[in-house]
Parts: C-alpha cells; structure tokens; sequence
C-alpha cells in the first residue's frame, strides 16, 4: 500500500495484511476487529504462551461474533486469516501494524521502533495509545508522515467509537485512509490533532478524577455518583465503573502524565494511588471501585 491511495481503491477499504502488536484484551480486540471485517492478521507477543493466550481470545471472540449475529462469516474461514508469533520479523508483508503495548513510554517507542525496521517504506505504523504524545512518539520513528493514533476503546467488539489522532507529520493520505478504516469496521472517527490525553481521555479522566474525589472525600458511594452520570447525564456507564474496565493502574499512568503536561487538576487522588498499589486494579483483577466476581 503506498501513501497515495489508488484511485480505484475505495476510501472505505481496509488493508488486507494487518499486524497488531500486543495480543491482550486490547490487541486482541482489534485484531478481532479486522478479522471480522475481512482482513489477514497477525498478532506478535513476547513469547509462545502469550502469543496462544492471544490467538484464543481472538478466536473466542470471532466465534461470540457469530453466535450474537453481528457476522454472517464461517469460524474456520475466518481463523483461518489469524496467526500468531513472537517475531517482529513476520511484520514485514502487513500494510498496516497497530501498536498495543502498555502505556510506558519508554516501551512504546522501542516497540514502534522495532516495528518500523521491519515495515516496507510505504507501510503504515499507528499507536494505540490513550494519551501519549503522538509527535512525541513520531520524533522517535523514521518516517512520521506513515505514523499517527488510532485510539480504540475498550470493549473494542461494542464500542462504537475510535479517535484518530493525526500528528503534525501525519500525511494527509494517512489521515483520509485512517477515516476509511474506521468506517470500514463500523465505528465513527473522532478526529483530533495531537495534544495531552486527545479528547476522549482527557475529558473522561478528568471526570473519573473528580469522581475519584468524592468517594475519597466520603460525598456519595461509588454506586451513587455512577448513577448519577448514568441517570442524570444519560452516560451508558458510570466514571468510576468505567475506570474499573479500563484498569485502575491505566487511568493512574494516564493521569500522571496529564498532571505533568497539563498541571495539578490532573494530579491523581490518594484512593487511586492506593487501590493500585494494593493491585485493586478493576475488572481484570477482581476489585476496583467495584467487586468484580467474574
């Protein structure tokens, strides 16, 4: 795929070969996602183990697709368009690679570096970060005009939402394909140039904060101020309960970051910094703001 899309290529159409690289419940919801939709993907872990655990959940997941009819696809067909492997070397025929590794700085740069020393010169490299900076992250690669954010939520599967987030290099090419794969994979595109936590994490963390606060502060239980986002304000979840999906330990790296770019109303509360410290990281570890006994 070259940066001048072909003109008899759909603005809508997804690339056919993309990588993703991170295989956990975020990678592994957007390799779903483009699974789904027709592409090949390859998922790259750190080791074999890891690289299974992902290819099952892709594979579970593309299954319960079809099971609640969101896809009329055959499960063999569309597995059958999933790999995985533990080499960043296999990358070298995807289009496009999305980056899904945690939000540590210093891991997503040598993640994307190494990403793009396999990657043709006219592939495209995204970062699935939730607020770091995309120019930040561009001045570490080779080529920033084949670089920018495609921020997916969590559940990526029943969010109806991805923010594309164009650096001050994002060529426009890249910035019309990126609008095109989101709508190819039925989600709407927020567009946003590149700033401290974008949209979407900046104005829900600085809500979950203050909610954060509250409890902290002994205003309302957790279960109170979610309902009155829920009833009052007609969110479909609550700030706190969705700190709970997204991982206490998430939304505590995020909002340092934001309190060091953007001041001291960002500056995480002590509730926060406490329930990740004792590992009450949300749904994935059982506890958060909410018991979560599955």
């Amino acid at each position: 795929m070259s940066n001048s899309l072909p003109a008899n290529l759909p603005a809508t159409a997804l690339p056919e070969f993309v990588g993703v690289l991170g295989g956990g419940r975020m990678g592994a919801g957007i390799a779903h996602a483009f699974l789904v939709n027709g592409a090949n993907v390859l998922v790259v872990e750190r080791d074999e183990e890891s690289a299974e655990a992902a290819r099952e959940r892709v594979e579970s997941a593309a299954a319960k697709s079809i099971e609640l009819g969101a896809t009329d696809a055959n499960l063999d067909e569309m597995v059958s368009r999933l790999s995985v492997s533990v080499d960043y070397d296999d990358f070298k025929d995807r289009q496009l690679v999305i980056e899904a590794v945690p939000e540590d700085w210093d891991l997503k740069v040598a993640s994307l570096q190494g990403i793009e020393d396999r990657l043709s010169a006219d592939a495209y490299l995204a970062s699935n970060t939730s607020s770091l900076s995309v120019n930040g992250l561009a001045r570490e690669l080779k080529r920033p005009l084949n670089f920018l954010g495609l921020h997916f939520f969590n559940p990526v599967p029943a969010s109806a939402l991805i923010e594309v987030v164009l650096g001050e290099h994002t060529s426009a090419q890249l910035a019309r394909a990126a609008r095109g794969w989101v709508e190819a994979l039925g989600k709407t595109a927020v567009v946003v140039n590149d700033a401290p936590g974008f949209a979407s994490s900046r104005l829900g963390v600085a809500i979950a904060l203050e909610a954060m606060r509250m409890v902290e502060e002994g205003v309302a239980s957790a279960a109170d101020i979610d309902n009155a986002m829920v009833l009052g304000y007609k969110h479909p979840t609550g700030p706190l309960r969705t700190t709970d999906i997204v991982g206490l330990d998430v939304r505590l790296g995020i909002a340092e970051y934001l309190a060091s770019t953007l001041g001291e109303r960002f500056a995480p509360p002590q509730i926060l910094r406490d329930k990740v410290a004792r590992g009450e990281l949300g749904r994935k570890s059982g506890k958060g703001f909410f018991d979560w006994p599955e």
